[in-house]
């Protein structure tokens, strides 16, 4: 079995353009959540986005009394890495709220497995809920127990909400969800980037020449709007932006996370024609070279009633 994966090794590094298109195509309508394992498993942002939340959490244990039960909600957690980093910290309550029920039930299997009481999975579309008032209020009562949490994580999230609706989603968790000592962490892919290797780079010029459209989801553009708003005056707004890379020795699972970046086929319907240009482009840009898939990706924390500067 080990000269055979050897040899499948070997061959995948000598793939031929033909073959390579072929794969590419035939990989294109491979599930979002299987793009999003392979991601999750070859590139490290899932380490990227642990250490910023690490530094988060920092800052909250270092305000709030140890006898304080801490509690936190993830917005489009999914299945990873949420459940493994807050379980234990947050005993308080953590609540993981994703529309995905298929990543919800991985959760949902480890919860009862391990007889872990203090972990409850919300399925749910955050924008349903969260961009109405009323609806937020209803929430923390009947979801939260009438008891707001000290953390809400956004991780990669936002794609799934217009950044017209962005200031209304965040008045209304910052109000009614979050504890009058608590925080927001958020992280997105950045808008802008004249890197070729990069996601962002990849997104706007396929998107762009394809559909006439551009990454217009800018986080850091979000943090000066907040910080104008005098709703946000007294928090402590404070962002970052981290390099991450993405590299599999096959072919197949690296055009699978190609497609998830270029949202194909739930967003943009790239006609074959097209794929098979993006998947020509990727094979001589990235493959051939064994270049890295390179994404830079914004941090920005909110923190509430720190009294003091904290530090990211």
């Amino acid at each position: 079995m080990r000269g055979l994966a050897s040899h499948n090794k070997l061959e995948m590094t000598k793939l031929s353009k033909r073959k390579a298109i072929e794969l590419g195509i035939k990989i294109a309508d491979s599930g979002i959540y299987e793009q999003d394992k392979i991601w999750s498993r070859y590139s490290d942002d899932k380490v990227d986005i642990g250490k910023e939340l690490a530094r988060v959490i920092r800052t909250l244990v270092k305000i709030l009394p140890l006898s304080k039960p801490l509690r936190a909600i993830s917005i489009g957690s999914g299945a990873e890495p949420q459940f493994r980093i807050l379980e234990d910290l947050f005993c308080g309550g953590l609540y993981l709220l994703d529309l995905d029920k298929q990543e919800l039930d991985i959760v949902k299997e480890r919860i009862h497995r391990q007889h872990i009481n203090h972990v409850v999975t919300i399925l749910a579309d955050y924008n349903k809920v969260f961009l109405s008032s009323r609806k937020t209020e209803l929430f923390l009562k009947t979801r939260l127990g009438g008891k707001k949490v000290n953390l809400i994580a956004i991780h990669h999230s936002l794609y799934y909400c217009k950044q017209t609706m962005w200031k209304m989603l965040f008045n209304n968790i910052y109000k009614q969800i979050l504890a009058p000592m608590g925080a927001i962490h958020t992280v997105l892919m950045a808008a802008n980037s004249k890197n070729q290797y990069t996601t962002t780079w990849l997104y706007n010029h396929f998107v762009g020449k394809f559909f006439g459209e551009h990454n217009n989801q800018n986080l850091l553009e979000f943090k000066k709007q907040l910080r104008g708003e005098c709703f946000f005056s007294k928090a402590h707004i404070l962002s970052k932006t981290n390099c991450i890379s993405f590299f599999v020795n096959d072919f197949a699972k690296f055009m699978a996370v190609i497609w998830m970046i270029l949202l194909y086929p739930n967003v943009y319907k790239y006609n074959l024609k097209q794929r098979e240009e993006i998947t020509e482009f990727v094979y001589e840009k990235f493959w051939q070279k064994k270049k890295p898939l390179l994404q830079m990706q914004d941090h920005v924390i909110i923190y509430k009633g720190t009294g003091f500067r904290a530090l990211i």
